[in-house]
């Protein structure tokens, strides 16, 4: 069950939230019961402490959470998260020390916190349960924390029961969840309704390829999601080595992401009309699998030398662009588990991205920052193009050299969109230890961000 605030507030402890150096000023106000306790448990108002303080019959009456200096916040985020998870069982109130405006993220990372993946084992759940403040619309932050925990679930599951088949089930689970329309093209279809770059992937695994097509809402302006949906990448025939392959169930990062925004977005029932294309595959390795120097041909009409099967996601991407592209929206966006070249750059927590349109650069910012959603923009560098253009063909699929590799796979994939707006989006999908309302596992980059500035991004 997606996390939601508590429904039975009847019985709710108060949470003072209580920063270092507020903690002498809320102390003097209370009992010295109360005062001695907090002493003799070493509270000081740390970031991430929980404390419980009993009433006279020893059952909980309150409950202090750490909420540690402007300093020692600025290194995280989710700051409640860590004291919710310490906090005995119960259902809790916040009633003091939170400002307002930190109250829906706040309140987001406490949901967030609850998430556990018990798709194959027992998790126990975590205990403390919130209230959702006032200043909180709680409808919205339950569809921000419930599209989050999809998309932690699809990366967190693994290849033998998150193929192409079962991305598709997902995607329709979901369309059937909100009334949309989806379609699905599959295997050889593929060929017949010009998708070669796709079907090409992923004709050597036994579980065909195929792209998921998903329309949503008939008013307001237009925007269409593509997600990188490989889900399994072996490589192919420039086979990769056993610890780059270890975590190659999360190469649909980018389809969980869409798939995860998309369900934001509908269950607030945004005024706009949504479309998700998602190319699902799987890079595997067989007879017919596609070879380093073959030269493709694309959707667009582009051809594509391949100078290593390992670059695939892009070629899957390219024909979903340029399908996308062709209805015109006002904005496409597509995700995907790209390159290594961003982690490199970045590191995991950030959410690189490339844009060239200063109003959803503003939109997007302003939005990740309220959000505790980080994001960091690369440039779409024009200079570059060149080392894309290997001159057999008028694209190269993995340009030699090793420099730049995210930004010239965005690049790649700019020649795919002509007559819309385009960002792109090269995330990693993954938490590499946990964190505050972050387990280690798959996780959401950049959605919250984008479902909070569509307005500015849709603007004509």
């Amino acid at each position: 069950m997606p996390p939601r605030f508590a429904s039975d507030t009847t019985s709710a402890l108060p949470l003072h939230v209580i920063a270092e150096d507020g903690l002498g000023a809320w102390t003097a106000d209370q009992p010295d019961a109360v005062q001695n306790w907090i002493a003799a448990q070493g509270f000081t108002g740390g970031l991430g402490q929980a404390l419980a303080i009993p009433a006279a019959d020893g059952s909980v009456m309150m409950a202090l959470a750490g909420y540690g200096t402007a300093a020692s916040r600025k290194r995280g985020r989710f700051h409640l998260a860590s004291a919710a998870a310490r906090l005995p069982k119960g259902v809790y109130k916040i009633a003091s020390g939170l400002p307002d405006d930190q109250q829906a993220v706040e309140a987001l990372g406490w949901l967030l916190a609850s998430y556990s993946f018990d798709r194959y084992k027992t998790q126990t759940p975590m205990a403390a349960e919130l209230v959702a403040p006032k200043a909180v619309t709680t409808f919205e932050v339950e569809a921000l924390a419930a599209g989050e925990c999809l998309t932690r679930d699809l990366i967190n599951t693994p290849a033998s029961d998150m193929g192409p088949p079962d991305l598709e089930q997902a995607a329709r689970d979901l369309a059937g969840a909100h009334g949309a329309k989806i379609k699905v093209i599959t295997g050889d279809a593929l060929l017949e309704q010009n998708l070669p770059m796709i079907h090409t992937v992923g004709r050597a695994a036994d579980r065909a390829p195929r792209l998921i097509d998903m329309r949503w809402g008939d008013t307001g302006p237009t925007l269409t999601l593509v997600g990188k949906g490989v889900c399994f990448d072996t490589g192919g025939l420039n086979l990769k080595p056993g610890a780059s392959m270890g975590l190659m169930k999360k190469d649909m990062g980018g389809a969980a992401a869409v798939l995860g925004l998309a369900h934001m977005i509908m269950a607030t029932g945004r005024k706009l009309q949504l479309r998700v294309l998602i190319p699902a595959v799987e890079n595997a390795v067989s007879g017919n699998a596609f070879r380093p120097q073959d030269i493709l041909t694309s959707r667009k009409g582009l051809t594509v030398e391949i100078n290593n099967t390992d670059a695939e996601g892009r070629l899957v991407l390219a024909d979903a662009l340029a399908l996308a592209d062709e209805e015109k929206p006002d904005q496409i966006i597509s995700m995907a588990t790209l390159t290594g070249a961003a982690r490199v750059a970045v590191g995991p927590d950030l959410a690189p991205y490339f844009s060239d349109d200063a109003g959803f650069v503003t939109a997007l910012e302003t939005a990740a920052a309220a959000q505790a959603d980080p994001v960091w923009r690369l440039p779409f560098h024009d200079p570059y193009e060149a080392m894309i253009e290997p001159g057999i063909a008028d694209l190269d699929n993995a340009p030699k050299g090793g420099f730049a590799g995210c930004i010239t796979a965005a690049l790649f994939l700019r020649r795919f969109v002509t007559d819309s707006r385009y960002a792109h989006f090269d995330i990693y999908g993954w938490q590499p230890a946990a964190a505050p309302a972050r387990p280690k596992g798959g996780i959401g980059q950049a959605t919250r961000a984008l479902y909070a500035a569509l307005d500015g991004i849709l603007a004509p």
